[in-house]
């Protein structure tokens, strides 16, 4: 699943002020790489990578204006005849009429940002790669338990939604509740936020759809999260044998990034937003390197070679 974005999605998300071709805003991204049209304004034009949104920056635009009139003219409308998506000037460059005039002929949208050039180009870089990643969505929670991005999963029902309202009362952020939406930033990391329409909504059964920040502020929701974590709440099962050491460690695959996964029975007992909290807790001390079950593992060994020893030594005797 890939989402088509627009120049006025990207206007819209980095506060970008329209200057001119305002009927070409609904023009279509499709390559999340940039493009600094310094050569092309130097007059080669073999490597023109007109796909990309351009980024005239000072150094392009302090050679524009080195041009005479006359190559200024031929050049600038060569850039726009490949109809590249927009033009996008940093905050310190002078918007010069050419462009004006052009955008507004081949409607071809000329903004204005109010970042400097390196970032500008960062930011609409990140914005670009977040927007036109492949996605794909599953059914769960999605939160942020002390840095650490729980995805809670399981059957309908079972009370996802419920464990989640306790964790963000507990003062923890939600992402994501019912659908969530996630994509791979790079290999190794891997997004979750939640589609528009579902943004700070927690969906609880006899009560119906709560606003979390209205409930409990602004800092009980967070737009998006690296996943570290996924628990699968499971009703719990005699005949189901669970990992009861913790010394086995599973991994679900997502695009080919590998994240961690549990299976966690539960009962009307048992507290679940007390155990999926734990869970957070015990993945980020593993990844701070203190591993409790290894510990244990270890020092049970230990003991037990301590005690064949003595056991021997007394047979010896």
């Amino acid at each position: 699943m890939n989402k088509t974005l627009t120049i006025q999605d990207v206007m819209e998300g980095l506060k970008l002020e329209v200057l001119a071709g305002e009927a070409g805003l609904l023009r279509e991204v499709k390559n999340p790489s940039l493009s600094k049209p310094g050569l092309e304004l130097a007059g080669m034009f073999d490597f023109y990578e007109h796909d990309r949104i351009q980024i005239i920056g000072s150094k392009e635009g302090t050679f524009f204006h080195w041009l005479n009139e006359n190559d200024q003219l031929i050049r600038v409308k060569m850039l726009f005849e490949k109809e590249p998506p927009a033009f996008v000037f940093s905050k310190n460059v002078q918007v010069p009429d050419l462009f004006i005039n052009l955008g507004n002929e081949y409607k071809i949208p000329i903004l204005k940002s109010s970042y400097k050039t390196s970032s500008l180009f960062s930011e609409m870089f990140t914005f670009l790669q977040a927007k036109l990643a492949e996605r794909t969505s599953i059914h769960g929670v999605l939160l942020d338990i002390n840095g650490v991005g729980v995805i809670i999963t399981g059957q309908s029902g079972i009370g996802k939604s419920e464990v989640a309202l306790e964790l963000v009362r507990r003062g923890y952020m939600l992402v994501a509740d019912d659908l969530i939406e996630i994509y791979q930033k790079e290999k190794g990391v891997i997004i979750g936020e939640a589609p528009d329409i579902l943004k700070r909504y927690l969906e609880i059964r006899g009560i119906g759809i709560v606003n979390v920040v209205y409930l409990f502020g602004a800092k009980a929701y967070r737009e998006n999260k690296r996943i570290s974590l996924i628990v699968k709440l499971e009703k719990w099962d005699d005949n189901k044998a669970f990992d009861r050491l913790g010394l086995t460690q599973n991994k679900e695959l997502i695009f080919d990034t590998e994240i961690t996964t549990l299976s966690l029975p539960i009962t009307e007992a048992r507290n679940t937003a007390t155990l999926v909290e734990a869970a957070a807790y015990d993945f980020k001390s593993k990844e701070l390197g203190y591993h409790s079950a290894k510990t244990f593992n270890s020092q049970l060994n230990s003991k037990i070679i301590h005690n064949s020893k003595i056991a021997g030594e007394r047979n010896d005797d």
